[in-house]
């Protein structure tokens, strides 16, 4: 069976994330890891070049096939990551879930869990609503919410970093000059642990 990490990274942050989330998948005995890209719009795929931090992301995963709605379609869990744009996920990632209507109409979707995982830029830029309104769509469309336990090490914390029970997360900084510290990406590899077991389970 496939579990599918599927995210969307201009600046790389998220990029990171995801594979954290796919070595979380890749731990679970069973399962297929499958790692997908969101398609770029054409205007600023255009525009990356110059753009010297865009064009390195973009250079370390050009090369990440794009997801179609096979891969949606073929998954029995799936993982989303996006950025935050004023509280909510990228136009890219929303045109993804826009495409999906045939797949609804079939209740592919139902019955089958989803993880959320986000950067932003700053503490309060969209770390607990990019989850929460990512959640509507998914529950739309008939998936499993599957959030981060307070159980999981790393989601105690009052530092200014990531971790929410609503999905793994990260802080980008304001000028896009912080890393994911390793406790987020431990956090972001159990969630797509987590997303992975309950698939299983789920399946059996």
């Amino acid at each position: 069976m496939k579990v599918l990490v599927v995210y969307y990274s201009m600046y790389g942050h998220v990029q990171q994330m995801a594979q954290s989330v796919l070595a979380g998948v890749e731990l679970v005995a069973g399962v297929e890891p499958v790692l997908r890209r969101v398609r770029e719009f054409e205007d600023i795929e255009k525009d990356i070049p110059q753009h010297e931090h865009a064009l390195a992301v973009w250079n370390r995963h050009k090369d990440v096939p794009v997801c179609t709605l096979e891969d949606l379609r073929e998954a029995e869990g799936i993982v989303f990551g996006t950025p935050t744009r004023y509280g909510n996920m990228t136009a890219q990632m929303k045109r993804l879930f826009d495409s999906t209507v045939k797949l609804w109409l079939e209740g592919v979707f139902e019955g089958k869990p989803a993880g959320i995982f986000t950067s932003t830029a700053t503490a309060h830029g969209g770390q607990e609503t990019t989850p929460f309104t990512m959640m509507a769509p998914l529950l739309h469309l008939g998936m499993i919410i599957v959030g981060v336990p307070y159980s999981t090490p790393g989601m105690l914390h009052t530092e200014g970093r990531g971790g929410t029970p609503y999905g793994a997360s990260t802080l980008a900084g304001s000028s896009n000059e912080l890393q994911p510290p390793p406790e987020d990406l431990a956090i972001a590899q159990a969630l797509g642990r987590r997303v992975a077991e309950v698939a299983l389970k789920l399946r059996g």
